[in-house]
């Protein structure tokens, strides 16, 4: 499912229309996106949790070449299902 089936999805069972829920959409990926820049975590329950971890640094092989390259400290974002949405995908 990518980002226009749950455009439409949305207005369907919403009886909204797509601008509508366009906006909708993009109002909640922006304020996922700005509790996370501000060091936030994002839950939403019976969904999971998105947060943000920091990766070490680390030493690291280009495979073509074989030359080692120093990878930086970096972080990334990360999403951690919740129980109820982990039963229902087993």
């Amino acid at each position: 499912m990518n980002k226009a089936d749950v455009i439409n999805k949305i207005a369907e069972d919403a009886g909204v229309t797509k601008k509508k829920a366009t906006i909708a959409v993009d109002s909640f990926i922006e304020g996922i996106k700005n509790s996370l820049a501000s060091g936030s975590k994002a839950g939403i329950a019976g969904f999971g949790t998105f947060s943000v971890k920091t990766r070490k640094a680390r030493v690291g092989r280009n495979p073509r070449t074989g030359e080692t390259l120093n990878i930086p400290e970096r972080k990334v974002a990360t999403f951690k299902p919740s129980p109820d949405l982990k039963k229902a995908i087993m």
